[in-house]
C-alpha cells in the first residue's frame, strides 16, 4: 500500500511540475489543480506522441525524462485546447 501512495504522489509531483513548465512556455496561468490536470494529461499525450514517433530524448535520469516528456505533452494539450476554444 505504501508504494501505491508513493507512486501517486510522484505522478502528481511530475504532473504539477510539467503543467507549471508548460504554462511558462506557452503562457497563461492557472492554479495547482490546473497544473496537475494539464501535467497528467500531458504525460499521457507526451508518452503517446514520442512513442509513436519513435523519439528518444536521450535523458539518462528517469525522473527528468518523465518531466520533459510530460511538459512536451502538456504544451501540446494547451495549444490544442486554445485552437479548439
Amino acid at each position: 500500500m505504501k508504494t501505491d501512495l508513493q507512486s501517486l504522489l510522484v505522478m502528481a509531483g511530475i504532473g504539477i511540475v510539467a503543467g507549471f513548465l508548460a504554462s511558462l512556455l506557452v503562457g497563461g496561468g492557472g492554479g495547482l489543480v490546473w497544473y496537475l490536470f494539464v501535467g497528467l494529461l500531458g504525460g499521457v499525450v507526451g508518452g503517446l506522441l514520442l512513442g509513436s514517433l519513435g523519439l528518444n530524448l536521450g535523458i539518462q535520469h528517469p525522473l527528468a525524462s518523465q518531466v520533459v516528456t510530460a511538459t512536451i505533452g502538456a504544451v501540446v494539450v494547451i495549444v490544442l485546447a486554445r485552437l479548439i476554444a
